[in-house]
């Protein structure tokens, strides 16, 4: 799967079409014929497209087919599919609909994370091609900003130094994000392919026979056979999802204490 990448699009073009909504004012009338569609339609049918098929469905071609209109008509609303990326990332950034200040949330620090951990990996989990896209360079949109900075507030009252809250965020946002990503990969694979984790590895038990040197992996045969490997595949990332989130938050806790 070719990867593709966020803030690659013009800035000035890419930042007003994010913030469109910001600050916006009542809508005067237009002349002559209105629009046959928003900004949010295009991005919608982009979503979709991308959920069912994968980021390369969602070419500016196919979006345009998928609402009925030729290529050029959909230009005058969104500029490139550089923009579009960023939209369509932002807009599901959005509906993770995090607390924002002043909201009621959870009390204790470590749930507010986990609250913030559980919403992206169901993002992920519903939008799997969001792993398709690296985000490097992110989009500065309002969805981005608003995950960031509830994140960050989780742990702003735990007295840790400037740098290591920053660094204490950017851990668990990077970890919680790279984890749902191979979630999804997963689930993507088993959806484009239609086989799934557990049958691509029952065909490849001969692996085991004919490869597999068990004096140069004594470790793994000790895990296996003390049952560590004996949940699905899924289970498995699960499992290790949830341990490694616990872990940093454990990790964070011992500084603050």
């Amino acid at each position: 799967m070719p990867m593709e990448h966020s803030g690659g699009g013009d800035p000035d073009r890419t930042l007003a079409l994010l913030w469109r909504d910001r600050d916006a004012g009542p809508v005067e009338p237009a002349r002559g014929r209105k629009p046959r569609f928003t900004i949010d339609d295009v991005v919608d049918a982009a979503v979709k497209l991308a959920d069912a098929e994968g980021m390369a469905a969602a070419s500016m071609h196919r979006v345009a087919k998928e609402l009925g209109v030729g290529t050029m008509t959909l230009y005058t609303y969104v500029p490139s599919k550089e923009e579009l990326i960023d939209l369509m990332l932002d807009v599901v950034l959005r509906r993770r609909a995090f607390p924002g200040p002043g909201e009621p949330r959870p009390d204790d620090w470590r749930d507010q994370v986990r609250l913030y951990a559980e919403r992206t990996r169901a993002m992920y989990r519903r939008h799997p091609w969001m792993q398709e896209v690296s985000t490097v360079r992110p989009s500065l949109g309002p969805g981005m900003m608003a995950g960031n900075e509830y994140l960050l507030s989780t742990m702003a009252n735990l007295g840790l130094a400037p740098r290591d809250l920053a660094a204490a965020a950017n851990a668990v946002a990077g970890f919680v994000e790279s984890a749902a990503g191979v979630e999804a990969g997963h689930a993507r694979l088993e959806q484009l392919t239609g086989e799934t984790e557990d049958t691509w590895w029952r065909r490849r038990s001969s692996f085991w026979e004919k490869y597999f040197d068990a004096a140069k992996h004594p470790t793994i045969v000790q895990v296996w056979n003390d049952g560590g490997y004996d949940d699905s595949a899924a289970d498995q990332s699960s499992c290790a999802f949830d341990f490694g989130l616990e872990r940093i938050l454990d990790g964070i806790a011992s500084i603050v204490d």
